[in-house]
């Protein structure tokens, strides 16, 4: 899902749309001159990762997506 608020963009992704988003990636143009323009956040509140790179901030979800089978 993605959300236009005031001073931020949210894209949210969701397991099943019922729930809460598992994560989310927000753009936040305050936060541009500190190098923190993109951050990843998880379920729970937690700030996952930022930075001035989209393509970098999303790294922390294929470490998270990636998982053997046996």
């Amino acid at each position: 899902g993605i959300s236009m608020l005031r001073y931020r963009a949210v894209f949210s992704i969701f397991r099943r749309t019922s729930e809460y988003p598992i994560f989310t990636i927000e753009k936040n143009p305050k936060l541009y001159s500190k190098q923190q323009l993109y951050s990843v956040v998880g379920m729970d509140g937690r700030i996952l990762k930022r930075g001035p790179n989209l393509k970098t901030v999303i790294q922390v979800l294929e470490k998270k997506l990636i998982r053997s089978v046996s």
